[in-house]
């Protein structure tokens, strides 16, 4: 995990995400980059190209004074953090710095189905985890210390999901924590018995090569997937939900995208997506 991206509004709130990437980075010796996007493509709608300018220059200007503030907090003290300015409010564009940059992962800060307004809420995150092409880590509130020691990976655990299985795990060996593999059964024509989950999960870990505990292997009955994998996150204690997700591919599987973008707009734990 060399590279964090952060992106950021420069809002209190969106700070939550910060402070957890300057714990990881100041362990593990990261690089953070600070993505702004300039929300300036509707204002310099219908003007002309001087005026453009001039706004824009404003706006770069307020942009980097706002970097400058951000940057001189004492908790990125000894930190490499890159400042990255982006044009406009789209949230492909996080994606692409994503993949300029060769960042490793995106962490974001998001308020999640409130109803709050502001830049970091509910459909934005969910647009994020639905376009970045790299894992997403999503921060619901300020955490004092970031050191996950249970990260719950919850999937219908078919082939697809072997490489996002193989990232989750590297990413729990890089925290030092305990991977719990989780098959949520809900009341529908898929239903098995907690043997056959028992067995499903087992094939799985036997076709991917992947040697595990057995207690770590469990299976949570529940009426929704997207409910029985936040509540066997904290009947489990886990400090991070992790989820591989479809994205924008809408196939209807068990995690693909919106159930996925849902548990990372509610969850009230950091919520980790990777796509398939």
């Amino acid at each position: 995990m060399k590279k964090i991206i952060v992106p950021t509004d420069f809002s209190e709130f969106s700070e939550n995400a910060l402070k957890v990437a300057a714990d990881i980075a100041k362990k593990h010796g990261s690089e953070i980059i600070l993505l702004h996007m300039l929300d300036i493509s509707d204002q310099l709608i219908s003007i002309t190209e001087n005026t453009k300018r001039r706004e824009l220059m404003y706006f770069m200007q307020l942009a980097n004074k706002r970097f400058e503030e951000l940057m001189a907090k004492p908790n990125l003290n000894g930190i490499k953090v890159t400042p990255v300015i982006k044009h406009f409010k789209v949230f492909e564009e996080i994606n692409n710095a994503a993949k300029e940059l060769k960042a490793d992962i995106i962490l974001m800060s998001s308020r999640g189905a409130s109803g709050i307004k502001g830049y970091f809420v509910g459909s934005n995150t969910e647009r994020v985890v639905r376009t970045a092409q790299i894992p997403v880590l999503v921060i619901k509130s300020e955490m004092k210390k970031f050191q996950p020691k249970t990260i719950v990976f919850a999937c219908d655990f078919t082939a697809e999901n072997v490489a996002p299985y193989k990232k989750v795990k590297k990413i729990a060996e890089f925290f030092g924590a305990d991977l719990k593999l989780v098959y949520i059964n809900t009341p529908n024509l898929k239903y098995k018995s907690t043997y056959e989950a028992r067995e499903h999960m087992r094939e799985f870990m036997s076709s991917a090569k992947i040697s595990i505990k057995t207690e770590s292997i469990l299976v949570y009955n529940d009426y929704m997937i997207e409910e029985g994998i936040k509540n066997a996150a904290e009947d489990l204690n886990a400090d991070m939900i992790a989820i591989p997700t479809h994205g924008r591919k809408g196939i209807d599987k068990m995690l693909s995208g919106s159930i996925g973008e849902n548990v990372a707009n509610t969850s009230d734990i950091p919520v980790l997506t990777i796509k398939i």
